[in-house]
């Protein structure tokens, strides 16, 4: 006897159709998965027996084939769990075959017979709507999450409310709304109130915020570089719909999102340690992931400690950074990650850390502050729009009332990208003429002056102005070379 359910194999960020085949003849009892499983796909063996006996239901004692058809495909995870389990109880009839007509399944069984939610839940069910399937089988917990794709979801517990389901003794709840945010359970949105003093910072913060610019923040330890950095999302705009559900696919697929509160409206912040491997920073390994230049996708990547990260981690952000995705290329094909995030750095100004710092004094030789200086190329700092040393504070300073509410700051911000998103601002005489001298006079490539214009439009926008004037591109331009870096 044969019978077939639908599932869908992860290919990157996409969903390819795999059509689930149980073949239980006479013979010898076994239970052999073909095409191209890897181990946790393999091991369904162990969980949808468990599973199937478990729920109360009969294993049958023959011989069971799985075939995982296009066997070509490389299929990987333990979301073929469900699907498997629901091709052999329909082809042993204990569920009606024709009631999987319509339907797509996936979910991990646990030995109980409890279904588990599994990373990629919105891309399977996408898949599913444009396979033309009109319902998902899945966890309870996945449920709101697959009604984002515009599929009905068929939110379920256990294998045995699957069985009900098909027989047409049971009937699901409709899943709640999926209006709750991922970044609603996870650490707190810090406050830019809580900075005292850097005002020059903080406004380079405000700009980058305004603007999407990336922003180097440097300085001795202890000025409050991190700490600026921290808060950039508290001035961030809310994600619009298209951008959040493409950001909560790429959650999605790499099994971030929390049960339950699936669709991503916060613009992620990621922050990863300077140990990261190339391949975690940009993507990929033998089966690619993506990294975590894609997991800031329209949001930010922040790099703490920019000169200790690898040269090559850093080298290999220079494609996303201008192209906006990551492309990654096997002998079995190539993978495009979307990777258009806002790159936050900080850095020490040698190694040692006193440098800059008046009330120390830096113990670097030439030597090693040349090799410091030299795991940044003149190509990654130019991709900076941004470029701040922040000074310690004075006594005065930190003595001071707190500053200004993140709260203020991002209804400039939402009403400068609003203003951003009009007619372009028509540049002055006196901009256009600065901009040449300083084209002619500091060492700026012709993407570092792009670069200049485009804060400058910035600083127009935040000001409310109908033109960038020259104090907007003075201002650009302040901020495009510190004294303190080396010319570049």
């Amino acid at each position: 006897m044969l019978a077939r359910t639908v599932t869908h194999a992860l290919v990157g960020l996409d969903a390819r159709r795999v059509d689930v085949e149980a073949h239980i003849q006479d013979g010898i009892p076994g239970f052999a998965i073909a095409g191209l499983a890897d181990r946790a796909c393999q091991e369904a063996k162990h969980r949808v027996r468990s599973g199937i006996t478990s729920a109360e239901l009969k294993w049958p004692s023959t011989r069971i084939t799985v075939n995982l058809a296009p066997a070509e495909l490389r299929k990987e995870g333990s979301g073929f769990d469900l699907p498997i389990a629901l091709a052999l109880l329909a082809a042993s009839r204990q569920v009606p075959p024709e009631a999987l007509g319509g339907h797509a399944a996936v979910g991990e069984l646990g030995l109980d017979g409890t279904l588990r939610p599994v990373g990629g839940v919105l891309a399977a069910a996408d898949g599913a709507r444009e396979s033309g399937l009109t319902r998902l089988l899945c966890a309870a917990d996945c449920a709101a999450e697959a009604s984002l794709a515009g599929i009905e979801p068929v939110p379920v517990h256990h294998l045995a409310e699957a069985v009900a389901y098909l027989r047409g003794e049971w009937r699901p709840s409709p899943p709640d709304e999926p209006l709750a945010d991922a970044n609603g359970s996870g650490p707190a949105i810090l406050d830019l109130a809580d900075v005292r003093g850097q005002e020059r910072a903080r406004r380079a913060v405000e700009l980058a915020a305004a603007g999407g610019h990336n922003l180097l923040l440097a300085g001795p330890p202890g000025t409050g570089k991190t700490m600026l950095a921290r808060r950039l999302p508290g001035i961030l705009p809310r994600l619009p719909p298209e951008e959040a559900l493409e950001v909560t696919r790429i959650h999605s697929v790499a099994g971030l999102l929390p049960p339950g509160r699936p669709l991503v409206t916060i613009p992620p912040f990621r922050a990863p340690h300077h140990t990261t491997s190339v391949a975690a920073i940009v993507g990929g390994g033998p089966s690619p992931r993506p990294g975590e230049a894609s997991l800031a996708h329209r949001g930010v990547l922040f790099l703490d400690e920019l000169a200790e990260f690898p040269r090559n981690a850093l080298e290999a952000l220079r494609q996303p950074l201008e192209d906006g995705y990551v492309s990654i290329a096997r002998v079995g094909g190539r993978l495009v990650f979307p990777a258009r995030f806002q790159l936050v750095a900080t850095m020490n100004l040698c190694p040692c850390g006193a440098r800059g710092d008046p009330a120390a004094e830096c113990s670097c030789s030439a030597a090693r502050l040349a090799a410091y200086e030299d795991k940044l190329s003149r190509a990654l700092l130019d991709r900076f729009d941004l470029l701040v040393t922040v000074p310690r504070p004075r006594a005065r300073e930190l003595e001071a009332v707190a500053g200004e509410a993140s709260d203020a700051v991002r209804e400039r911000v939402e009403a400068a990208r609003e203003r951003l998103r009009g007619e372009p601002l028509r540049r002055t005489t006196g901009a256009d003429e600065l901009l040449s001298r300083a084209v002619e006079r500091l060492p700026l490539s012709a993407r570092g002056r792009a670069r200049v214009a485009r804060v400058a439009r910035s600083a127009a926008r935040l000001a409310g102005a109908d033109a960038v004037e020259a104090e907007h591109v003075a201002e650009a331009l302040s901020f495009r070379s510190p004294t303190e870096l080396r010319a570049r």
